[in-house]
C-alpha cells in the first residue's frame, strides 16, 4: 500500500502538553509512568478510539491494538481518507480490488478496524513478531519498514485507551445538542458480540430547575462476574466517549472515581469523591459513576 508521504509531520508528538479548556480542540494520550505525550486532533483521537475499542471488543491484547494503531498512523495519519493509491481508502488504506470490502464498508472505521484485526490474528505468532513484520503480513505494503517508526507512540495510545494510560481532551464545550441515541448505537455496535455490558434502551434525560432538558445520559454497566475483560471494555468506552465528544456533543463522562467535563480543567479527568467533587462536603455528586459503569452525558 502507498505510504502517504504528505502526512509526514501531521501527526505530532509533544512532551508535557497542556491546553486550557477554552483553547484549540486537541487530545493527548499519555502513560502515567512515562513523560511522553502523544498529541492528536479530535479526528485522530476519535479514529484511534474506535481502533482500540474494536480490538478490546474482540478480546485482543494491547499488542494487537498497538500494531493496528501504528499501521493506521502510517497509512492515513489516523484519518478516514476517501482516497489513496489506486483504490485504497480509509484508516488502513484498504483496497476494494483486493477483497477488503466495498467502498462504503471500508470507509466505516468499525468495519475497517475489524477487518484489519481479522487478518492480523491469522498471522502466526503476531504478538511476538517485530511490529513492522506483523503489520506487513496484513498490509503487503511497498514500504514495509515504515510502520516501525510509529511504534512508541502507538504503545502510548493503546495504553491510554485500554491500559494504564490516560486520554485528555481540551477545548471548548460543545455548543450544539448531541445525539445520545447515536452514542448508544455506536458503542453497542462495537461491543455487541462481546456481551459484557448492558445499556438502557432509551437515554435518560435530566432537566434543570426550569424544567428544560439539559442533558441526556447513556450508561453502560458491566455484567455481573464479567471480570477484567469487562473492566477493560469500560475503560475504552469512556475514552471513546471523550475522544468523540466534539462530534457527538458529549459534555461529561464519568468512569470510576473520576469525571471528564468538556471545557474544564484543561481537558483533564477530575476526582469525584462520594461527598461531592474535589472532596467538598454536601450531597453525593449526581454525576458519579458506580463501580462497573460508564456514564456519558450528551448536550441537549
Amino acid at each position: 500500500m502507498l505510504v502517504l508521504l504528505a502526512l509526514i509531520g501531521y501527526f505530532a508528538v509533544q512532551y508535557n502538553t497542556t491546553n486550557g479548556g477554552g483553547g484549540a480542540p486537541h487530545c493527548t494520550a499519555s502513560v502515567r509512568t512515562n513523560a511522553l505525550g502523544v498529541d492528536m486532533t479530535p479526528e485522530q483521537a476519535g479514529n484511534a478510539a474506535t481502533i482500540a475499542a474494536v480490538g478490546v471488543a474482540k478480546g485482543l491484547p494491547d499488542r494487537a491494538l498497538t500494531i493496528a494503531l501504528a499501521t493506521s498512523m502510517q497509512e492515513s495519519g489516523l484519518r478516514n481518507l476517501p482516497h489513496g493509491d489506486r483504490d485504497s481508502l480509509g484508516l488502513f488504506q484498504q483496497r476494494t480490488s483486493m477483497g477488503w470490502g466495498t467502498e462504503e464498508q471500508i470507509m466505516d472505521p468499525v468495519y475497517s478496524a475489524g477487518k484489519f484485526y481479522d487478518h492480523l490474528v491469522q498471522v502466526k505468532g503476531y504478538a511476538d513478531l517485530p511490529l513492522t513484520e506483523a503489520a506487513q503480513e496484513v498490509q503487503r505494503s511497498g514500504y514495509p519498514e515504515a510502520y516501525a517508526k510509529h511504534e512508541s507512540e502507538a504503545v502510548v495510545i493503546a495504553a491510554a485507551f485500554a491500559g494504564d494510560g490516560e486520554l485528555t481532551c481540551g477545548g471548548p464545550a460543545p455548543t450544539a445538542p448531541g445525539d445520545p441515541e447515536k452514542v448508544r448505537t455506536e458503542l453497542t455496535r462495537i461491543f455487541a458480540k462481546s456481551k459484557m455490558h448492558t445499556a438502557a434502551a432509551e437515554p435518560r434525560r435530566t432537566q434543570d430547575a426550569a424544567g428544560k432538558v439539559k442533558e441526556a445520559e447513556v450508561t453502560f454497566v458491566e455484567k455481573k462476574d464479567a471480570g477484567a475483560s469487562a473492566a477493560r471494555g469500560s475503560k475504552v468506552m469512556a475514552g471513546w466517549a471523550v475522544a468523540n465528544s466534539r462530534g457527538m456533543g458529549v459534555v461529561r463522562v464519568s468512569y470510576g472515581p473520576e469525571s471528564w467535563v468538556a471545557g474544564q480543567a484543561r481537558g483533564e479527568w477530575q476526582q469525584l469523591g462520594p461527598a461531592g467533587p474535589q472532596g467538598k462536603t454536601g450531597a453525593p455528586d449526581p454525576h458519579r459513576a458506580e463501580t462497573g459503569s460508564v456514564r456519558i452525558f450528551v448536550a441537549q
